[in-house]
């Protein structure tokens, strides 16, 4: 082994630097660790901006496909929002890699939508990522990168490895055998505890991402309705006024009936639009802006209390209740208030901390809640991305980049029709 080196006093915040070191010089990294049960840590330790960039696979058969098919789903959302935070070099190239590998990217997203994306995995699907990180035990899964960095940690270099001219670096001993309480569970048990942790991973990363596409939408439709809905409004009704006079010039003209109808239809739409949103969002709400570590608090949260892990209804209302004051919490950017959540729910675990491992039908209930709920996390990104509303608000953000101000823009163009439409309307 030509590096080596002990283990560090914080080993997980060391390996998420050293991804971030790789993923910033552009280049490739091959990380593995002894078994699945190190991988969730892992994951939580990975830097936000930087967590879809890094394909986590864990050994379990059962659980690749879904391991896959939430990082997919993270890093299509990332790219569709195309935010600041995926703005970076290592943003950049991975566009770059997509790019030269645009038919399998767009394989990838065929797979992700396919009902047997949760079964199987594609071994190919791994040339979208510059990081792999997978137990030592399932290496051969997948094609192997020359050029890439290989990190051990805490195990050995399989013998085909050891002689691939990798640049190799072991970090830490051998571990000590996996915890007694998750070993003494049986086979299937631990299946299933592994299956759900590496499941309650996933879902917190994906609704920190939901959580937060709802709030920069929420942010811009009341910059676009205290902006532009009210010039919109006299628009669509100058427009359905001139309609309608047209109607009456000529009784009996079905085309110009319908046109009015239309127009009136229009009008009475954006006004009640307008009047909805101003009574339901309140001009002086705190912007979304939630800082990185507001955001980790959030996805950690997300993890420990999701109700899908509840144990009985009871279990799940009090969950339900505090995912609820956690989202609301990360919307408002109260960082405060997720930390007293949090005391909240470690006062209660500790209360609960003696009762049993769940039994397998508990634990089959929560893993069929949380792959629907991940099921459902896909369907509504999809349903906000394919919005009109969504879409303005992309094309707003492109502008800003570029120094424009899209919704003056509209204001402006909207205001010049509504001057002309006052002159038809009033040609005296």
């Amino acid at each position: 082994m030509p590096f080596e080196a002990e283990l560090p006093a914080r080993p997980m915040a060391s390996l998420a630097a050293f991804v971030a070191r790789v993923l910033a010089e552009e280049r490739e990294l091959l990380l593995l660790v002894p078994g699945d049960e190190f991988l969730p840590e892992l994951s939580s330790a990975l830097d936000l901006a930087l967590r879809p960039l890094c394909l986590i696979l864990p050994q379990a058969e059962f659980a690749t496909g879904l391991a896959l098919r939430a990082t997919l789903l993270l890093l299509k959302s990332r790219l569709w929002r195309d935010g600041d935070d995926s703005r970076g070099a290592a943003w950049m190239a991975q566009r770059q890699r997509l790019e030269t590998n645009a038919e399998l990217w767009q394989t990838a997203q065929a797979w992700l939508s396919s009902a047997e994306s949760s079964q199987s995995i594609p071994p190919t699907f791994a040339g979208l990522f510059p990081v792999l990180a997978m137990p030592v035990a399932s290496w051969q899964t997948l094609p192997l990168r020359r050029n890439a960095i290989l990190l051990l940690y805490r195990c050995d270099a399989p013998a085909e490895l050891d002689g691939a001219g990798l640049r190799m670096l072991r970090i830490g001993t051998l571990p000590a055998a996996t915890p007694a309480q998750v070993s003494a569970c049986g086979d299937e048990t631990t299946r299933l505890l592994l299956e759900r942790s590496r499941l309650s991973q996933d879902i917190a990363d994906l609704e920190l991402e939901l959580a937060s596409v709802q709030g920069e939408l929420a942010d811009f439709m009341r910059d676009y309705y205290r902006r532009v809905a009210p010039f919109m409004a006299e628009h669509d009704l100058l427009q359905a006024g001139i309609a309608a006079r047209q109607a009456a010039a000529e009784p009996g003209n079905s085309t110009l009936d319908a046109e009015a109808e239309q127009q009136r239809r229009q009008a009475e739409e954006s006004a009640a639009d307008a009047d909805r949103f101003s009574t339901a969002s309140p001009a002086d709400a705190p912007p979304f802006d939630p800082d990185r570590e507001t955001r980790q608090e959030f996805r950690r949260l997300a993890q420990q209390i999701h109700p899908d892990r509840a144990l009985d209804e009871d279990d799940r209302a009090w969950r339900t209740q505090l995912m609820s004051e956690a989202n609301r919490a990360y919307r408002s950017g109260d960082h405060a208030g997720l930390r007293e959540i949090a005391a909240l729910w470690e006062e209660q675990a500790g209360v609960r901390s003696g009762v049993a491992t769940p039994g397998r039908s508990q634990l089959e209930s929560q893993l069929s809640r949380l792959r629907a709920r991940l099921a459902r996390i896909e369907r509504e990104l999809h349903r906000l991305f394919g919005s009109q509303l969504y879409t303005l608000f992309i094309a707003a953000r492109q502008a800003r980049r570029q120094g424009r101000d899209l919704l003056a823009e509209m204001t402006e163009q909207l205001a010049a029709k509504i001057a002309e439409l006052r002159r038809v309307a009033n040609p005296d």
